[in-house]
């Protein structure tokens, strides 16, 4: 993948938001669990014969793995269209990805089984959250699931203050106005749009941190990346904040996966 073809790749590497900035570097998985995480989120789910479908799946990374399950339909939905291109480039015609926004996907009603989506309703207000998983709601087929991999807030009581500290603090490094909830927050969005909690997991949030990237990137990978980011000092520079405001923060953050299921209407 040429870093050219990247959203926002024309921009400064200072302005850029931080995921497509590390995308540029070489960075492959993007999600604050790590493979690990999305591994076993998969995992909780019957994707085999199910028609599924991936909300903003961004470079593709997933949608592969989505695909080595055999499910019966594929298709993805990302509002960008230069990440509908590179996601097309990599499935090919093993399934569709269509340009739309998450919350107005086009696509019909209960058309569904298993939705999925990673690092995405963190960057969305309060309003888009909620827009984003009734569309959710409204795609899947009763009985369907719902999977998300997002970012969450530890512990449930931490102060507003601390809360809204750490939510800035974010917003200026990553350059994107990131909202991570707390898990009960996350609970209650599913709950309150028609959806019954059936699995939590969490793993810690070390996307920048060394043994991560090689797990996520294999050694190859992690040092072409590595090299990449010693070589640009610009986005050495935002890299390296990303990185320690992640580390400031270890004790109040972690990757969470939701896995949700919609409700059966009662006759």
């Amino acid at each position: 993948m040429d870093a050219a073809e990247l959203p926002f790749a024309a921009r400064r590497s200072a302005d850029m938001p931080g995921h497509w900035l590390l995308a540029r570097l070489g960075k492959r998985v993007l999600r604050p669990g790590g493979a690990e995480l999305s591994t076993r989120m998969l995992d909780d789910l019957p994707i085999a014969g199910a028609d599924v479908l991936e909300i903003a799946p961004g470079l593709g990374r997933t949608a592969t793995d989505i695909l080595g399950r055999s499910p019966r339909s594929y298709v993805g939905v990302e509002s960008d269209d230069a990440a509908v291109s590179l996601t097309k480039s990599v499935i090919g015609t093993a399934g569709d990805v269509v340009e739309a926004d998450a919350s107005a996907t086009g696509l019909p009603d209960a058309s569904i089984d298993v939705a999925i989506g990673e690092a995405m309703l963190t960057m969305q207000s309060a309003r888009g959250k909620t827009a984003i998983v009734a569309e959710a709601h409204r795609v899947l087929r009763e009985g369907g699931h719902y999977a998300v991999h997002e970012l969450a807030v530890h512990p449930d009581t931490l102060p507003a203050d601390d809360k809204a500290a750490l939510q800035r603090a974010l917003a200026r490094s990553i350059k994107v106005n990131a909202r991570p909830l707390t898990e009960t927050e996350w609970r209650e969005l599913f709950t309150a749009n028609g959806f019954e909690v059936s699995e939590v997991r969490f793993a810690p949030m070390a996307l920048l941190q060394p043994r991560r990237i090689i797990a996520d990137e294999g050694l190859f990978g992690a040092i072409r990346f590595v090299g990449n980011v010693i070589r640009d000092g610009e986005s050495r520079a935002r890299v390296l904040d990303m990185r320690s405001t992640f580390r400031k923060y270890r004790k109040n953050l972690a990757a969470i996966e939701v896995v949700v299921t919609k409700l059966k209407t009662t006759e």
